[in-house]
């Protein structure tokens, strides 16, 4: 783990921290997860620098071997946890694929804030997480994964992502190592 620097305009996007996801059963307790979520939000605010919160809202269409839920999800499944203490200057992306670049308005956002790097934390880690960053990277941001601040339903997956991948998009720490980036570049 070596994380370097946080770019003037960096942003925190949270992938899919809601209700209906963090109840599922994950590699690490989801409560952890979601404290050190907030933990980087609320830095992140306090910084005056852009809060993306995520959620999933649906499926994309085609086939797979293993299933996915289909149809509506159920009532709540999609609400953000209130530990986020989501605030009207977040930005709030709905997605209905794995990343959250498809076919919203994540980049559009970004871009006009001027963000040239993303701090990426959330569930799970080799779908949602790993879909949003290999899209950012494509797309030339900066990434920083906060990996104490992300699980996965699979152990293994989890492993391999923050093993074998995300090494290859970005940059990763902990939490700790952002919030101390965060407030040594922000003096």
């Amino acid at each position: 783990m070596a994380l370097t620097t946080l770019d003037a305009k960096t942003a925190l996007v949270v992938i899919d921290l809601q209700q209906g996801i963090v109840a599922l059963p994950t590699a690490h307790p989801t409560g952890e997860i979601v404290k050190r979520s907030a933990d980087l939000a609320d830095a992140f605010r306090r910084h005056g620098l852009p809060v993306v919160l995520v959620n999933v809202a649906g499926g994309a269409p085609g086939r797979a071997e293993q299933s996915r839920p289909a149809g509506d999800f159920p009532a709540g499944f999609a609400d953000l946890v209130p530990e986020l203490n989501q605030q009207p200057s977040d930005h709030q992306v709905t997605k209905r694929t794995w990343g959250a670049f498809t076919n919203t308005d994540l980049e559009a956002y970004l871009r006009k804030q001027g963000v040239t790097q993303i701090v990426l934390v959330g569930v799970a880690t080799s779908i949602g997480v790993e879909s949003t960053a290999r899209f950012a990277h494509e797309l030339g941001f900066n990434i920083t994964f906060a990996v104490d601040a992300m699980t996965d339903m699979s152990l293994d997956a989890h492993t391999n992502s923050l093993t074998r991948i995300f090494p290859r998009l970005g940059e990763t720490g902990t939490t700790q190592d952002v919030l101390d980036l965060l407030e040594r570049s922000r003096v």
